[in-house]
């Protein structure tokens, strides 16, 4: 079963930035598309931000131009920048695999523990 840590989030000032690290294991992670997801109070968690297994990205609009996803397969590591921080991009942020694009917008039966990004005006 899939294994996520995510890591690196805290506490920044509107302006400031931040990088996120998600290690997975019990996949082969190479054959898999990543992605990160935000979860603020009150609302669903949604995907913000993809990566195929060959290194194409996509990025929903409230993130892009500011935020930047990477991978390295020989670390069974996701990445994701976030620059330009804003008051709502306040939440907590999540990673996940799936077999492609298509599949990240699916359902998942599991998630890690997830890292707080709080940004402060």
């Amino acid at each position: 079963q899939v294994q996520l840590v995510e890591s690196g989030g805290g506490l920044v000032q509107a302006g400031g930035s931040l990088r996120l690290s998600c290690v997975a294991s019990g996949i082969i992670f190479s054959n898999n598309a990543m992605g990160w997801y935000r979860q603020a109070p009150g609302k669903q968690r949604g995907l913000i931000a993809a990566i195929t297994s060959g290194g194409t990205t996509n990025y929903a609009d409230s993130v892009k131009g500011r935020f930047t996803i990477s991978r390295d397969n020989t670390k069974n590591t996701v990445w994701l920048q976030m620059n330009s921080l804003k008051p709502e991009d306040t939440a907590v942020y999540y990673c996940n695999a799936a077999p492609d694009l298509y599949g990240l917008g699916w359902d998942f039966g599991s998630w890690g523990q997830g890292t707080q990004v709080t940004v402060s005006s």
